[in-house]
């Protein structure tokens, strides 16, 4: 695939279940470099002219077609920030898969930090997929911190899936949204880190339009030493409803610091906050065991399960 070796082919499949060339419109980027590329009648891919990154630019009326821009780094000391900016038209139905994956045996540090923006047009439905992973067995860290913009326009709607759950040493990651009338965001976390590992997960929600929605949940499990920090804040500018939850599991040495925020600046604004942090209960345990499982496999079904 886009002669691609074996280990950029394992990282492609792991943050964009990618086996083969996609149908529709794709931008692969492998070690800060430009890998293949290809576009559509409805959707086309630009580099920014300073090299930084890529403008997407989405027809209006494009249904089901989806976009593909996966990072692939597998060098160690590669250091960038790319921008990617996504231009959606009015009434369109698209998926956009990204992610990164780092594959680090070296010495060195690698880091891919995207910055991606969405202008998402009236009356469009966006499903977004983002997922990192990292590997290798190098001392360099792997570290990814993300930052996500979303303007949404009336009676947009959009789905964002962001998953992490093996290899990253370091994230930051920050998510900004502005919503107009009617529009509607759901954002699915699922997180988990081991060894050491350390994440830190931002979002911050205006609902400045009238029946404007918003639903932020996140699920996380911290292993061993490793720290996570979820801090979600929605406000309400207009008659609207908002809802964040974050849902965690925490196991040996691991620390977990939940920080859910409302802020209403308008009287029908109706704000929801929830946060649950506990170990897996013994019961669990128990059941799964009297089924034939070793203690380590089922704290694998369940952490499986809660993550799903």
């Amino acid at each position: 695939m886009l002669n691609l070796d074996a280990i950029q082919q394992r990282i492609l499949a792991e943050v964009a279940d990618l086996h083969e060339v996609p149908a529709g419109a794709y931008n692969f980027r492998v070690n800060s470099q430009l890998a293949g590329r290809h576009t559509t009648a409805n959707i086309d891919i630009i580099s920014k002219e300073n090299g930084s990154g890529i403008d997407i630019f989405i027809k209006p009326n494009t249904k089901n077609e989806s976009v593909h821009i996966p990072v692939v780094v597998s060098a160690t000391g590669i250091k960038e920030t790319v921008y990617n900016d996504f231009f959606i038209g009015d009434n369109c139905d698209v998926v956009i898969v990204a992610g990164c994956g780092i594959d680090n045996c070296g010495s060195h540090d690698a880091e891919h930090d995207g910055i991606h923006r969405f202008y998402v047009g009236k009356n469009s439905k966006v499903k977004y997929v983002e997922k990192h992973y990292g590997s290798g067995d190098g001392e360099g860290k792997r570290i990814l911190n993300p930052v996500t913009e979303v303007y949404m326009e009336e009676g947009s709607s959009m789905e964002m899936e962001m998953e992490q759950i093996k290899g990253v040493d370091s994230t930051d990651r920050m998510t900004i949204a502005e919503l107009k009338d009617d529009a509607r965001l759901v954002v699915k976390e699922r997180l988990m880190t081991h060894g050491s590992q350390f994440a830190k997960s931002g979002y911050q929600v205006s609902l400045n339009g009238k029946n404007s929605t918003a639903d932020v949940v996140s699920r996380s499990v911290a292993r061993d030493t490793s720290n996570q920090t979820f801090n979600a804040r929605i406000t309400g500018n207009a008659p609207c409803s908002g809802h964040t939850e974050c849902d965690s599991i925490i196991m040996d040495e691991g620390k977990i610091l939940a920080i859910p925020s409302l802020e209403a600046n308008n009287v029908d604004a109706m704000l929801v906050h929830e946060a649950a942090i506990g170990k897996i209960a013994g019961d669990q345990l128990i059941k799964l065991m009297t089924l034939g499982l070793t203690e380590a496999e089922a704290e694998e079904q369940i952490i499986n399960g809660f993550l799903r």
